[in-house]
Order: structure tokens, then sequence, then C-alpha cells
């Protein structure tokens, strides 16, 4: 009776024990599966088959994770020929970035890198067509050559030829005319001209009995009435500025005359 027993009890802990095992398979599948490692996800399912052939649970997650890579191979076959479209009509970007979503989503390597190879050698033939592309003044008119481009030094001869000409004519010009009379050598304005002309005429000087009435005239001003009056008395009687002269002295003098007395001032000061 006993040895039954203990089989029972032995049985029943080995199923504990697989059991145990295909939970811990299962939940390190959904692991893989929820990060998108869905290879990995169905090899460990697939234990759980070793394990126990008629598991349902690892079955159906083993569909599920291989329609998941379906999906995700069809996606990246549509992009890989998305990015041959884009090739083809000469975007170089947009294959490109078509390429790198197609390997994300586990695009055959093979495939890629062949496309990549594809996408390189548009971009340097681009490139250089726009290096060496013809502006549009040459696309209409035709490349220039190096005859229709003069050299700069050429330019400078027909530039000092074309000067050197013109001063020659100029010369043969101005013979001419001075042997046929028409000017005179050297050109320049006539003598009286110049002797009447404001740069040539003397800056007149002023007199001494002018300059004194202008001393007077300044002393009266600042009120030096009697300074004044002695400056007047240096212009003589018979000089033209006498008139002005006497007139300024007639001027100071009722000046003076307004003016009242120091001494009365005083006077009338101390008077109580």
């Amino acid at each position: 009776m006993t040895e039954p027993i203990r089989s029972d009890r032995h049985a029943q802990e080995a199923d504990r024990d697989r059991d145990a095992r295909i939970e811990e398979f299962l939940v390190l599948g959904l692991d893989h599966y929820f990060s998108e490692q869905h290879e990995l996800a169905i090899n460990v399912w697939t234990r759980v088959l070793f394990i126990d052939r008629g598991h349902a649970r690892a079955r159906a997650y083993i569909e599920r994770a291989r329609s998941a890579v379906a999906e995700r191979q069809r996606k990246a076959d549509e992009l890989l020929h998305t990015g041959v479209a884009a090739l083809d009509r000469g975007d170089a970007g947009a294959a490109r970035e078509l390429v790198a979503s197609a390997v994300e989503h586990g695009a055959s390597s093979d495939e890629a890198m062949a496309l990549l190879a594809r996408i390189e050698r548009l971009e340097t033939a681009a490139a250089a067509t726009r290096t060496f592309a013809p502006s549009p003044q040459m696309r209409r008119h035709g490349p220039l050559t190096p005859a229709a481009v003069p050299p700069a030094r050429t330019r400078l001869k027909w530039i000092a030829g074309g000067v050197a000409a013109g001063a020659i004519m100029g010369a043969a010009v101005v013979t001419l005319l001075l042997q046929q009379g028409v000017v005179e050598w050297p050109v320049g304005l006539p003598s009286d001209a110049l002797a009447g002309s404001a740069l040539t005429s003397a800056l007149p000087v002023p007199s001494p009995a002018e300059l004194a009435l202008t001393r007077a005239q300044n002393l009266h001003v600042r009120g030096r009435l009697h300074e004044a009056l002695s400056a007047l008395d240096a212009i003589s009687y018979g000089d033209p500025v006498r008139t002005r002269a006497d007139e300024l002295k007639t001027i100071i003098q009722r000046q003076l005359l307004r003016r009242p007395d120091p001494a009365t001032a005083e006077g009338t000061a101390r008077r109580p």
C-alpha cells in the first residue's frame, strides 16, 4: 500500500514542476513578444510544445507571433518597393528614408544593401550634375570658348591704345587751330580782364585817421567817453573823416553834459 501512494505523490510533484516550467516559458515568451522580438517568442513557446505537444495556449501564442512576423515582413516589403519607386523617380532622400524604415521592420539585409548602393550612386551623379550644370546664359548662348573670352591683359592693351589714340587726335586738333589762328597760345584771359579782376586789385589800407575814428567808436560804445574824445583829437581838421569825428565828438560831449558832476553829487549826498 505504501509504494502506490509514493508513486502518486512523485507523479503529482512532477506534474507541478512541469506546469511551473511551462508557465515560466509562456511568460518569458510574452516578454519577447511585447518587445517585438517575435522570433525569440516563437522559439520559447516551441519549447513548451516539447514538454506538452497539445498545449493550447502555446500553440495560440505561436500562431499569433507568426502572424505578427508575417505582417512585419509584409510592411518591410512594402517599404522596400516604395523606396524602389522613389529611387526610380530620382528622389534619393525619400528612398533612403524608406529603406531605413524597411530595415527596422525586418527587411532582408541583402536587398536593403543593394538598394542603398543604388541610392549612393544616384546621389553622387546628382551632385556631379549640380557642380557642372551650365548656367542659363550658357544654355542660351552656348559654352564660352577661350577665343570668346579675351584675357585681362588683352583688354588692358585695347584700353591703353584707345587712350593714346585720343590724346594724339586731341593734340593734332589743337595744333591745327593754332596754325590757323583760331586760338592763341597760351590760351588764357585777356590782360585787361586780369588787370580789372578782383584777385589782382590791391586791398584798401585804412588811414591813421580812420583807425583813430574806429578806436573812438569802440571806446564810446564801451562807455569810456573821455578816452574816446582823446582819440578823436588825434584826427586833423583837414582829414576826410573829420566830419564824422566831429559828429561823434558832439554826441560824446552831450552825454558828458547830461552826466552829474561828481563833486556836486558828493555835496548833495552830504547835505542834511
